[in-house]
């Protein structure tokens, strides 16, 4: 039992990693072109930016909240951006880019952390009215065109790859941004496992109250966490903009339920204080895989969507029933303690 227990991991990601193997190899059953470089090297693409933004989320998630406006902030900073640098015509590379987008979420994240820390509000609430405001102020002081070219900068950087190879299937290739996303999770594991911010994170997630009163500075903590959160969406939104080669503003929005339910099915707890990095990759892979294998075998793409809520549902209704099962251990413990404590 301890053997399987370690083998499950802590937040179900060994329970995960093998559901996934066992999707994969029900799908090169059914398709053999599944099991292929090219369809590997699609999938591996295509997690690039939903696990940065995953990664963001599952910040937020830890400590409690719920975060809906982060595709917004995303696809805002980096929109701006681009825009700034095509109206006023200069290009000073792609570092410069990143730079700017990421002051942009910054601003745009403390104003989530502001309100949500200081005044007390429910995140959900917040993050659904910013994520309106950010919108709005987008289109109505940036713009809504869409720019078909990018910065010369960025044009060159959406045609580099790491790796290239030619296949009996066609070209795999496998872009150079992927490193970005590997970069960031490393970061956030990081973060998480090694700093005094991360057990903060846990701490706060666990039980609010009980943090402030071990002295953790949790208004503090909640404003960086937003901050950060809004850095890390603004890299995802110029690797969207990068890959996809071209920037539209309305990009990304509306992809929040595919984030959200890979960071709860990686085993982060709705309700805070739990959640890795492993188990967010594995979770943006299961529900990539899933997209691409639903693809393969002829599913409509609308259903695409239901199957990611029937995914959701199951990954929040896993953890309800756990926690209850955890409460009345707990109750039953303290109950059978009880007596005793009484007769001494």
């Amino acid at each position: 039992m301890p053997s399987l227990r370690r083998l499950q991991g802590r937040n179900n990601e060994g329970t995960l990693l093998l559901v996934l193997i066992g999707l994969c190899v029900i799908m090169s059953l059914l398709n053999p072109v599944f099991f292929s470089i090219n369809t590997a090297f699609s999938i591996m693409r295509s997690t690039t930016v939903p696990l940065i933004l995953a990664l963001a989320v599952l910040l937020v998630i830890i400590s409690g909240g719920i975060d809906v406006s982060f595709p917004v902030v995303a696809i805002a900073s980096a929109y701006t951006s681009v825009t700034l640098m095509l109206n006023f015509d200069f290009d000073y590379g792609v570092p410069v880019v990143f730079l700017m987008s990421a002051c942009i979420g910054a601003v745009l994240g403390l104003i989530n952390g502001v309100v949500i820390a200081r005044f007390r509000l429910p995140t959900l609430i917040v993050t659904l009215a910013t994520q309106g405001i950010f919108f709005g102020a987008m289109l109505t002081y940036v713009g809504s065109r869409y720019h078909p070219d990018l910065p010369p900068s960025m044009s060159r950087l959406s045609t580099v790859n790491v790796v290239n190879v030619v296949t009996s299937n066609g070209k795999a290739y496998l872009h150079v941004l992927v490193l970005l996303a590997v970069v960031v999770a490393l970061l956030v594991w990081g973060l998480l496992k090694w700093t005094m911010f991360g057990r903060s994170l846990y701490a706060i997630g666990g039980d609010y109250e009980g943090a402030r009163r071990a002295g953790f500075r949790v208004v503090r903590t909640q404003v960086l966490t937003y901050v950060l959160v809004g850095v890390i969406a603004s890299l995802a939104g110029v690797a969207h903009i990068v890959m996809s080669r071209s920037a539209n503003p309305q990009d990304l929005v509306g992809g929040e339920l595919d984030i959200i339910a890979a960071v709860v099915l990686g085993g982060a707890s709705i309700f805070g204080g739990r959640g890795s990095v492993l188990g967010t990759v594995l979770g943006v892979l299961l529900i990539q895989v899933i997209n691409n294998s639903l693809l393969l075998v002829g599913v409509p793409g609308a259903w695409l969507r239901a199957a990611v809520g029937i995914l959701l549902i199951v990954g929040i209704g896993i953890q309800t029933v756990s926690a209850r099962r955890k409460a009345r251990r707990v109750h039953s413990v303290e109950d059978a303690a009880t007596p005793a404590g009484k007769e001494a």
